[in-house]
């Protein structure tokens, strides 16, 4: 059964057109997952006091309708395969009558926070939760490949308002940094993400961007230009 938890569109997480940004929606996600690992013993202060993380590997997200302010949703995820050092998870966001708004699958690693290195899941983590059917959402590429021809954009600095409890840029401030380079009358139908490396305070950030018909892609590097994470959203059909 997914875990769940019900919440109402607020003031502070809509955009100009009184709906639910794309960080709103990944922030919601985030939170789902982080309280059903709370409620099941096996989450923040477990894994730190192990030196261990999750760290996102991959979104692949399908927007149906961004709900309003102040529309009643709720918030669901599970998991649905580990193997290895992966995890692999589903989200969705339904609303009140219980139509699906926005769904998405997920790829995770288990990280030695010492170490840096990925890790197998240890079996009480893996037996602390119960497995899924996973949502057919149809093949999930997890790399994304930037578009040739994209474009350089003025480098900014990664300040502490960009960090998460790992110490690292929170995988939602990624899509906040490459949401400002989205075409204007561009309406998401679907996105995804390929997180390759982490980003920390005071690190530079340089922007590559490609703006195609259908397509945005937007590659967000370090001084040495190899990504830290990579976005590509493609436009509602």
């Amino acid at each position: 059964m997914p875990y769940q938890f019900r919440s109402r569109v607020r003031y502070s997480e809509v955009g100009e057109d009184q709906r639910l940004t794309l960080p709103g929606v990944i922030n919601y996600f985030q939170d789902c997952s982080t309280f059903q690992s709370e409620d099941l013993g096996a989450g923040l202060e477990k894994l730190t006091a192990r030196g261990k993380a999750w760290v996102l590997a991959s979104w692949q997200i399908s927007i149906d309708r961004l709900p309003a302010l102040g529309e009643e949703i709720a918030v669901q995820t599970w998991p649905y395969n580990f193997k290895g050092f992966y995890g692999e998870r589903n989200f969705r966001i339904l609303s009140a009558d219980g139509q699906t708004l926005a769904s998405a699958a997920s790829m995770w690693i288990y990280l030695d926070t010492a170490s840096g290195h990925p890790i197998k899941v240890e079996e009480d983590i893996r037996a602390a939760y119960q497995l899924e059917a996973p949502l057919p959402l149809g093949p999930i590429a997890r790399k994304i490949p930037m578009p040739p021809g994209s474009i350089k954009k003025e480098e900014f600095v990664v300040v502490k308002s960009h960090l998460d409890t790992n110490h690292h840029v929170n995988n939602g401030q990624y899509i906040v940094m490459a949401q400002e380079y989205f075409p204007e009358d561009f309406t998401v139908g679907q996105m995804r993400v390929e997180y390759k490396k982490s980003a920390v305070l005071h690190d530079v950030i340089v922007p590559f961007v490609c703006v195609e018909e259908q397509r945005c892609t937007v590659s967000l590097c370090g001084a040495d230009e190899k990504p830290y994470a990579v976005v590509e959203v493609t436009r509602k059909a």
